[in-house]
């Protein structure tokens, strides 16, 4: 039976703003299995990539985590020094993150990032060993060595996500937070990203936390997802239960507005806006646009339940 590996604890993060602070996340909790890929779906702005930045407690200001832990293993990430948090982040817990072209160094060949992550934990490597590590990290995701001596304007999207991927697993880390690793990619590349993540997470033995909003990639790719809906979450379960029986109207339209074969030229979209963070609607925040409000909606904030063996939700009909 897997261990668990990551557990987020009531996590709560607000950003400061002249019209009050904004709960981007709010109460959240969730655990991690090893081995396991967890999904967090939900629209923009829902709270999702400021829950990876929480995690690895590189909130900046105007951002601050106000409450809860984050737990990997046995170690309380909360407590730790700023230069303990470094050495975990890479060693215990890497980020793939969204946007490679930002993430990567235009003007350092892909060897010297590769390296400079390594040297920063630590790792000191004569140039041959540096040239056989290097070579086998890129092996792992799917690129050529000669990839090393590459500067990232001469990769196409694909591979420099890839390259994102080799830094992200040179210290093998336990865990894997990947926020939105195929956004502005082609279909194709998307497959090939999505292949490559999980091959090397099963090499490393690592678990993988995929953030998006696209619900066929997490059908495609998660074992277990959590909805995310201005700033908590609302539905938990294993993927295959979500898109037979998901018991939230928001998780239920959401996976209506998937593509279908038998509903070929009928697009179903979720009416209404996501309210903004720093004005949120009384009770279940999600009201103002469900089908299927009732008064206790409008007044009473549902508590994230278990409702089934694995699955939990927050609204008052389930």
């Amino acid at each position: 039976m897997n261990a668990e590996i990551l557990r987020v604890e009531r996590l709560r993060v607000s950003y400061d703003h002249p019209q009050g602070a904004v709960h981007a996340v709010d109460d959240v909790s969730f655990s991690l299995q090893s081995h396991e890929r967890f999904g967090l779906a939900g629209e923009s702005g829902s709270g999702k990539s400021t829950m990876a930045l929480a995690i690895l407690r590189m909130i900046r200001p105007p951002g601050h985590i106000d409450g809860g832990e984050v737990w990997l293993g046995d170690t309380p990430l909360s407590s730790q020094s700023d230069e303990a948090m470094r050495r975990l982040r890479l060693a215990g817990i890497s980020l793939v993150p969204q946007g490679s072209m930002n993430a990567l160094n235009p003007v350092l060949r892909i060897k010297g990032q590769i390296a400079d992550a390594l040297e920063d934990h630590g790792i000191a490597l004569s140039p041959r060993e540096l040239n056989a590590r290097v070579a086998e990290l890129l092996g792992h995701v799917g690129l050529a060595p000669e990839v090393a001596e590459m500067y990232p304007h001469e990769l196409s999207g694909g591979m420099k996500q890839r390259a994102c991927i080799a830094i992200a697993i040179s210290m093998g880390p336990k865990v894997i937070i990947a926020d939105e690793p195929t956004s502005a990619l082609d279909v194709v590349v998307q497959r090939q990203v999505m292949a490559t993540l999980g091959r090397v997470q099963q090499e490393l033995g690592a678990a993988v936390i995929l953030i998006g909003h696209d619900m066929g990639l997490m059908a495609q790719f998660v074992d277990r997802l959590g909805v995310m809906y201005a700033g908590r979450l609302v539905e938990i379960a294993p993927i295959a239960e979500i898109l037979a029986a998901p018991r939230h109207p928001y998780t239920e339209m959401l996976v209506a507005s998937l593509p279908s074969l038998e509903r070929k030229g009928e697009m179903r979209g979720i009416p209404g806006l996501a309210p903004l963070l720093r004005d949120l609607p009384q009770g279940c925040a999600f009201h103002p646009r469900c089908p299927r409000a009732i008064d206790r909606c409008r007044g009473e904030r549902p508590a994230l339940r278990e409702v089934a063996p694995k699955q939990h939700v927050a609204c008052h009909l389930a």
